[in-house]
């Protein structure tokens, strides 16, 4: 037996949560299908859980567009909702006067993406800041904080929850085919079912391209190819002796091995940037003499014992080492011609920042 929806969103991480919550918020019947035993955990739990201001992003692209106008939205609904976060600020540090020109770069990219309160600091005054961390100079990014992602992905799922909406948790979409009336989805798990859905928002994350690929239907020349960069997180030991966030200049790949604090104010840095080719979370620690060295560029004084390994986390990239930035890819019917299909290809960071935002531009698209 089929039973019909009107909305099915695939994936229940903070993503596919914000477009559910902004869909049944708009009037629709949602059903989030998840497959694993619990909400957002992978990409949505295992990241940095900073609040981004909207710096780095091309000018005029998805990431940049959707990071600021998503950081205004995150701060109001976290203070609404009580929302365990701290707007910190950040440290950009050029740890030489030949990086002093990356930050030029990075204050004019900041400019393009109307992000104008970047504040120019000298040595003397990083030291004043943060007496620990060494650089030539610095930009410092008031607007940049933190947020329990989890304590957010809660809040989302409980304003589905009050408007009507459902999450299937241990449901994952093994395979399913276009119709002239939608979308139907063959459901696995221990209970195994059929739905009819009018409309279905593929927010699957790292397995974002192989649900795509299971609905036949759905052009493969579409479906952008993916890229797995796995990052490490080591966690500080101790007394933590700082109060902002603390990044490197951009890297291949990444924006650097930084210095972030958790709601609790202990340190961690990470992440690094290594490409693999399946999605393996297990902790390789032989790269820690590389970690510790990164670190050490812009704080020397790092005792690498009281370092430990904490956590990984695999970003979804749609483009691999060496290719410039890909930005996130909002495909609807006037990319794939599907009607009632919106996939989400490559939501990485700022994604966590951007979540809200794009939850009200799939409302928009799937009204339209």
């Amino acid at each position: 037996m089929t039973e019909n929806v009107d909305c099915v969103i695939i994936g229940a991480g903070v993503v596919g949560l914000a477009c559910g919550a902004a869909l049944a918020a708009a009037g629709h019947e949602v059903l989030v299908l998840e497959a694993a035993k619990c909400i957002g955990g992978e990409t949505s739990s295992r990241n940095s859980e900073v609040i981004h201001a909207g710096i780095y992003y091309d000018a005029g692209s998805l990431k940049a567009r959707l990071c600021r106008s998503g950081r205004d939205r995150l701060y109001a609904y976290c203070a609404d909702r009580s929302i365990p976060h701290r707007r910190l600020g950040k440290l950009i540090v050029a740890e030489s006067k030949a990086q002093e020109a990356k930050l030029r770069d990075i204050d004019a990219a900041a400019q393009a993406n109307s992000v104008h309160n970047l504040e120019w600091i000298s040595a003397n005054d990083i030291a004043q800041m943060e007496p620990l961390i060494q650089g030539h100079a610095a930009l410092f990014s008031p607007s940049t904080g933190i947020v329990d992602s989890h304590a957010l992905m809660l809040a989302l799922e409980g304003d589905l929850s009050t408007m009507g909406g459902m999450v299937v948790l241990a449901a994952p979409v093994v395979g399913g085919a276009v119709n002239d009336r939608g979308l139907v989805l063959r459901i696995g798990g221990n209970e195994p079912m059929t739905l009819h859905a009018r409309t279905v928002i593929n927010a699957a994350g790292l397995k974002a391209q192989s649900v795509a690929l299971s609905i036949s239907g759905v052009p493969a020349a579409t479906i952008p190819p993916l890229h797995y960069a796995i990052g490490h997180y080591y966690r500080m030991g101790g007394r933590t002796p700082f109060s902002h966030l603390v990044y490197p200049v951009p890297e291949d790949g990444g924006l650097g091995v930084h210095l972030t604090l958790d709601l609790g104010g202990q340190a961690k840095f990470g992440p690094d940037v290594r490409w693999i080719d399946t999605v393996d979370y297990a902790f390789d620690d032989s790269q820690r003499e590389a970690f510790v060295a990164a670190i050490r560029r812009y704080y020397p004084a790092l005792d690498a014992e009281r370092l430990t390994a904490d956590y990984t986390g695999i970003r979804p990239k749609l483009s691999g080492p060496g290719m410039p930035a890909a930005d996130f890819r909002v495909d609807d019917v006037r990319v794939h011609g599907v009607t009632g299909l919106i996939n989400l290809f490559g939501i990485e960071s700022p994604g966590l920042t951007a979540s809200l935002a794009i939850g009200d531009l799939v409302a928009s698209l799937v009204k339209r």
